[in-house]
């Protein structure tokens, strides 16, 4: 047995809730860590030793189970002394030396800037997390000791892993539910980050404090002599704001610190869930509830678990209560969060909920494109006002405040999201980009051909939706730029007396040569992009008795669109093309295929390059709404612009943009902007416009 003080106080620590043979496991591993950082010092001067010991100890206070406490003494060995990942599993096991590698992925990243470094970091916990939740309690605790002691770092370097920490650490930490880790977080971070703001706010805090204390003695003995009175055993604690907390309402809510410090807070903890609502009633009669202010998180827990009832009221003396009350194994929730699986050794006895956000996480990561785009969305995602809503199933779905129908949709399953086409909240029909309310009930309408719009990206708020419509959108382009390079590909290979289904295999390997693709699909894709010439390529793949110095003056077969903006095939803003026009098309590289009306000025530069201005037919089955220019001349008259846009709306156009000018006294010039189907509605509108009688001249503008 390890016969230092410091192992024996450490193992007395372990005792209430792990066995003999558990402790001693743990007492090895502290003295195999202890040997291999001999003679390292941190930067605070201390042995090096003590920081991983510090960090077990963090995690025994959550009574994290014995393999986890031992990776927490040896989560630095691998990558600070000569220890490798063979000798720790022969000495210790599987799982503690992947829980000691996972932890030692983390931090060796080598990307550039810091930017990319914490996404790089962030992404890998993810990855971890999802394989064990230990190795992010072990890396939550890692952060916290270091920040309990930055005290040897720069004024500059605190700073910034202050910021990391607020920003990251302290985010996650209350998503898993942790609570008490994540104040400290807070705490440390404020006092690090905006040092003088500290200061000062906790010297206000103290000169409060002294007028308070009779106050909350005050309350607090006529809560107990209530309950003591209604037979109910319960545990009553003032609860005392946190200087982060204080900071972050005085910054949000625009209010003074005295407005923020006139609310006294209070904790009930009682035996069952019974109690809880008894105990609200009694309070309810005891002091006088504020309207509008009660939640209930014992019947619809929050996002990571967290179950309690809030309420405030109004005590003697005008002054305002807030009062949470729940269960012992409620508190142990919000304070342990999703360590509570170690502590009634069950997953769904612990934090179902907080595993649930893990691996929705995961599914993110495995759409987003790279790290920064990753922690972008995540970002958003971590912990913000929710608001519950329920399936036509009656599942309760937590969303962040300000979430729409589309979030919702993808909340429930990703094929659900990318085929939603309108909503019904409480049998209503709203819009997709509605602001939805907390208790509503939700019905999400789909159709089988219906795809994600891009224009959702400009307001889902949740990480899941945006990285499911961005996966659906870089599919879909990649997939529409193959089609449109494979048919470019085709008409040019035309020139050569052969066509797209006739190319040989010879063919594709001289041009993956040629190009150093690595698949044939992938020169199609840079076609379709515009990032490559169609006809340059048939010249290249055909044997050299059949290619040709110069471009034929006229290739056959107009390619035709049938694709929606918004994808690889664009409209050009210069004369807004609609189905029904004469069009020529050009190849932008990056852009694939941007449609003109043929006598677009725009296009004389390359008008004459044949391989770049491709003549193009419209699809019969082409459906959508097209944007056009118009321009109207009319008499100055009041009311006159709203008896316009009414003519248009009878026609079932939309009006994207007015703007209107005026020519003198008694003349007026208006610029329109509209949505119509076709050449045929177009005309439609116009004839419409032109019954006003105040209307003079009404044309459509290209150009």
């Amino acid at each position: 047995m390890v016969t230092s003080k410091v192992a024996e106080a450490f193992g007395q620590k372990l005792s209430p809730y792990l066995e003999t043979n558990q402790i001693y496991s743990v007492l090895q591993a502290y003295k195999f860590a202890e040997q291999c950082h001999e003679g390292q010092i941190r930067q605070t001067g201390e042995p090096y030793i003590t920081h991983p010991l510090a960090v077990a100890t963090i995690l025994a206070e959550m009574h994290l189970d014995h393999e986890g406490i031992m990776a927490a003494l040896l989560h630095d060995v691998l990558e600070d002394t000569h220890v490798n990942k063979k000798e720790l599993k022969d000495l210790f096991g599987n799982t503690v030396a992947d829980l000691v590698d996972g932890l030692t992925k983390l931090d060796e990243i080598e990307t550039t800037s810091r930017a990319e470094r914490q996404a790089d970091s962030f992404q890998k916990m993810t990855l971890a997390m999802s394989k064990d939740v230990r190795v992010m309690l072990i890396k939550l605790a890692d952060r916290l000791h270091n920040m309990r002691t930055l005290e040897g770092l720069s004024p500059e370097k605190r700073r910034r892993v202050a910021r990391e920490t607020l920003e990251i650490y302290a985010p996650i930490a209350q998503r898993l539910g942790i609570n008490n880790v994540r104040v400290e977080f807070e705490e440390l971070g404020f006092s690090s980050m905006y040092p003088v703001r500290h200061k000062r706010m906790m010297e206000a805090l103290k000169v409060a404090r002294g007028p308070r204390r009779e106050i909350v003695k005050e309350i607090k003995d006529s809560i107990d002599n209530r309950l003591d009175k209604e037979s109910i055993g319960a545990e009553v604690t003032g609860r005392e704001k946190h200087l982060w907390s204080i900071y972050q309402k005085m910054k949000t809510k625009k209010k003074s610190f005295r407005d923020i410090m006139d609310v006294f807070a209070f904790r009930i903890v009682v035996e069952s869930v019974d109690d809880c609502y008894r105990t609200l009633g009694i309070m309810h009669n005891l002091f006088k509830p504020v309207a509008g202010e009660f939640k209930d998180y014992i019947a619809i827990p929050k996002v990571n678990g967290y179950q309690s009832l809030h309420n405030i009221l109004v005590g003697m003396h005008g002054v305002l209560i807030e009062i949470q009350i729940r269960t012992k194994d409620m508190d142990d929730m919000a304070n342990y969060g999703i360590a509570a699986h170690w502590l009634y050794k069950s997953q769904d006895e612990g934090n179902p909920r907080a595993y649930r956000w893990i691996q929705g996480l995961l599914e993110i990561q495995k759409r987003a494109g790279d790290s920064l785009e990753f922690i972008e969305h995540v970002k958003t995602d971590l912990f913000p006002d929710e608001v519950y809503v329920f399936t036509t199933k009656g599942e309760i779905i937590s969303l962040p405040q300000g979430a729409t129908p589309v979030d919702f949709a993808y909340a429930v399953h990703t094929a659900l999201g990318n085929t939603c086409i309108a909503c019904k909240s409480n049998g209503q029909l709203i819009s997709l980009s509605e602001r939805i309310e907390s208790g509503v009930r939700i019905e999400i309408i789909t159709a089988k051909d219906a795809q994600p719009n891009p224009s959702w990206l400009n307001f889902v708020m949740t990480a899941k939706a945006r990285s499911g419509i961005r996966h659906f959108l870089k599919h879909q382009q990649h997939d529409d730029s193959v089609i449109l390079g494979k048919n470019l590909l085709d008409r040019a290979l035309g020139s050569f007396g052969t066509n797209y289904k006739s190319i040989r295999k010879s063919w594709i390997k001289r041009a993956l040569k040629e190009t150093g693709c690595t698949k044939f699909e992938e020169v199609l894709q840079q076609i379709g992009l515009g990032d490559r010439m169609a006809y340059a390529l048939a010249n290249l793949m055909a044997p050299p008795s059949m290619r040709k110095d110069i471009i034929p003056e006229k290739f056959e077969s107009p390619i035709m669109i049938d694709t929606r903006e918004g994808l690889i095939i664009n409209y050009a803003r210069c004369c807004h093309p609609i189905p029904g026009d004469s069009i020529l098309g050009h190849l932008s590289p990056g852009k694939g295929l941007v449609v003109h009306i043929d006598i677009c000025k725009n296009l004389d530069e390359i008008r004459t390059n044949k391989e770049k201005c491709i003549p193009l037919n419209w699809s019969t089955k082409l459906k959508g709404d097209f944007a056009v220019a118009l321009k109207v001349e009319l008499a100055s008259e009041r009311g006159i612009v709203a008896s316009l846009a009414s003519r248009i709306s009878e026609t079932e156009a939309a009006i994207l943009k007015i703007q209107t000018e005026e020519r003198d006294g008694f003349s007026m010039i208006i610029d329109l902007l509209i949505e119509v189907k076709s050449r045929l509605h177009l005309a439609r509108v116009i004839k419409r416009i032109r019954i006003l009688k105040q209307v003079q001249r009404v044309y459509r503008t290209t150009n």
